[in-house]
């Protein structure tokens, strides 16, 4: 699979209206479906090794809209890991103490620590989407965050996290049909508040400030995707496949064992 057809290259302009959120890369759901149960088994066994290695970590960030399929993602992508190896974060409306702070502190705490695989359900990535959507800071604010967020990144970067970021790309009428599930589906009903129906209306300028953060904030060592996300099984297929590329590229091993133990027999 040509994943990186989906990586942003940094410094390209990005306009999402040529990027297909149906795209299933000319695959058959059956055979897509298949070729993802085998990607689970390996990101199970790489995030295994990733822990008993001890020298890395690994931060995924997942940004979309409103039924993006964030959660989706992260219940599909991670069946198959160990859960003591992975921390999941969601960062919802900041607290009055996180306010109080620099927008940047409620997210240092929880970059992930050696041997572990932290996921962002949203992210620091919200500093530039809906403050900027909604106007709570001036334009002169959160314009410089795009230089903050990639010094930030790179300084994990140097200390040894590898950071593998995901916008999940939907068309606006995925977007009014899952909406619509959420409505009609009693077990469905808690994810939805009308609430979402307002920020509905603000469509055009999200993709606008989801264009501009793929845009200034993809680089070599944090890379953005845009993944095609009308499908949930390609876009978990993607997800996973360019994790596993990430891990097998970090040259992970086991620990040597402990001296003296070879030809030890247990009575």
């Amino acid at each position: 699979m040509d994943t990186d057809r989906y990586r942003v290259k940094p410094g390209s302009k990005v306009g999402l209206a040529a990027w297909d959120p149906a795209d299933d890369g000319g695959l058959d759901k059956v055979d897509g479906q298949a070729q993802l149960e085998k990607e689970r088994f390996e990101l199970a066994r790489l995030q295994e090794l990733l822990y008993a290695d001890g020298r890395h970590k690994l931060l995924v960030v997942l940004q979309a809209i409103d039924a993006g399929g964030k959660d989706g993602t992260i219940r599909s992508v991670f069946e198959r890991v160990n859960p003591q190896g992975v921390e999941v974060t969601s960062f919802k409306r900041p607290t009055d103490v996180e306010v109080a702070h620099d927008y940047l502190w409620r997210v240092h705490q929880h970059v992930p620590r050696s041997g572990i695989l932290s996921i962002f359900n949203r992210s620091h990535y919200e500093d530039v989407l809906v403050v900027r959507v909604h106007g709570l800071v001036p334009k002169a604010q959160w314009s410089k965050r795009y230089g903050h967020i990639k010094a930030f990144e790179q300084m994990l970067i140097d200390e040894g996290t590898t950071v593998r970021k995901f916008l999940l790309h939907i068309s606006k009428e995925e977007q009014r049909v899952r909406q619509q599930e959420r409505i009609d589906d009693p077990s469905k009903n808690w994810k939805f508040a009308k609430a979402d129906l307002e920020e509905r209306k603000h469509w055009d300028a999200y993709q606008a400030a989801f264009e501009d953060m793929v845009t200034k904030t993809s680089t070599a060592a944090s890379p953005w995707y845009v993944i095609p996300a009308n499908r949930n099984w390609y876009r978990n297929l993607l997800v996973t496949t360019v994790l596993n590329e990430a891990l097998r590229g970090l040259g992970l091993r086991y620990p040597p064992p402990e001296e003296g133990i070879a030809g030890l027999v247990v009575n």
